[in-house]
């Protein structure tokens, strides 16, 4: 059974990244070749010779040149504006996927035309909800962008490509895993994201991170762990075993993930843009992804038959569509002013948090380990923010001291 699935598993893999090449593969060696020939120093002023020359260079010089001549600005920033900020980008977050989550199960589980006398059709092809959600989301970006006034966009637009792909990717390694491994090896997965992102951003950034970030990271992951195994339906999936087909699409859904933040955040630290010119610029290349797939793989034609045969779906995917924009929007803000880490620890919270709300609803009992892993998680987060004051305490004091001993 699992060496068939295997097989069946690798020809969907192949299938979706020979899709995915017909637009990487002509795209590489185009940009590869305009940058051999200095294109950036012919184009015309003509529109596709200036569409050509923004998507291979951008205005990389434009931002070189700022970076090195201008004075570097310093802000202070009031502590307590920041923490109002990360607990707006909290609920926002918390708000906007509880709710697109909710939607989705809807969506998928919903009988369409259904009467009393005959059952419906559900919809299935899950690609397609992800690819209207994307062009409304492009869509709702490009229009704020002609409305309200962004800094001077200076990326290259290929570069958005990356975390489009590793998005998509992702999000299918992740639906495919589900179907293959147990409960308890999901609930590993999820509370332990933020150690892959900490590492990936070692790869892609070259951060680096204090001792007491790591093991606050493991704290908020045991503890995480603790409350969903407990607290959650652990009846579920009991009947699945986790395969080594199910392993290598969580370390696939894993490193996708990881590497979707951490290069978001860091287009965020090369070029400063908004995350509105982020949100626009990644689900550009969302759609043209995914609708290149949906045609290769004639989804297409399938779910706009579907569209027309039922207008209540097009009313729910609107609104799925709207809660996953708006979900994007606090996404790429959270990124843009906290990183990628603080964002992947709001999502990692957001999993045993809507347990807890169904406890709470519902009236389910909360286990002593349920409740010993939710003060693990407090204890590992008021650890962080001591440790990240502090730090930054030491900071202004070493730099200050350093001012008055140049002065003297």
């Amino acid at each position: 059974m699992e060496e068939t699935y295997m097989d069946f598993w690798f020809v969907r893999l192949l299938v979706n990244l020979l899709g995915y090449a017909t637009i990487f593969v002509p795209g590489y060696l185009l940009i590869r070749y305009l940058r051999k020939i200095r294109y950036d120093e012919t184009a015309g002023p003509g529109f596709f010779q200036q569409l050509a020359k923004l998507c291979v260079f951008g205005k990389e010089n434009e931002h070189n040149t700022e970076k090195n001549s201008g004075a570097k600005k310093s802000e202070t920033v009031d502590p307590s504006q920041n923490v109002f900020v990360l607990v707006f980008c909290f609920f926002g977050l918390q708000g906007a996927y509880l709710t697109w989550g909710l939607l989705q199960e809807r969506i998928m589980t919903f009988e369409y035309g259904a009467t009393s006398g005959a059952p419906g059709e559900q919809f299935k092809n899950s690609q397609f909800l992800v690819f209207i959600n994307r062009i409304l989301a492009f869509f709702i970006g490009i229009s704020v962008l002609f409305v309200k006034e962004q800094p001077p966009h200076t990326a290259p637009l290929y570069k958005y490509s990356y975390s489009s792909f590793s998005n998509i990717m992702s999000s299918w390694f992740q639906y495919e895993a589900l179907k293959f491994v147990s409960f308890p090896t999901q609930v590993l997965a999820k509370a332990s994201k933020v150690i892959p992102v900490m590492l990936m951003g070692k790869v892609v950034s070259k951060k680096t991170y204090e001792y007491h970030e790591y093991i606050t990271a493991l704290m908020i992951s045991l503890g995480v762990g603790m409350f969903l195994m407990t607290s959650g339906d652990v009846t579920r999936n009991t009947e699945k075993q986790t395969t080594i087909a199910g392993i290598i699409m969580l370390l696939g859904y894993m490193s996708f993930d990881s590497f979707t933040s951490n290069w978001q955040g860091e287009l965020f630290r090369q070029y400063k843009m908004s995350s509105i010119q982020m949100m626009a610029g990644v689900n550009m290349f969302s759609c043209l992804l995914t609708s290149v797939s949906l045609i290769e793989q004639g989804g297409f034609v399938e779910c706009i038959a579907f569209m027309f045969s039922h207008p209540t779906f097009v009313v729910h995917a609107v609104i799925l569509s709207l809660c996953s924009a708006c979900g994007q929007l606090f996404i790429f803000y959270t990124i843009e002013k906290f990183g990628p880490v603080t964002f992947t620890i709001i999502m990692t919270l957001r999993q045993a948090f809507a347990i807890l709300l169904s406890c709470i609803i519902y009236g389910h009992p909360l286990t002593f380990v349920g409740v010993l892993g939710v003060l693990v998680v407090f204890l590992a987060l008021f650890l962080r923010i001591y440790a990240n004051q502090r730090a930054r305490a030491l900071k202004a004091a070493l730099e200050a001291s350093e001012r008055n001993a140049s002065n003297v």
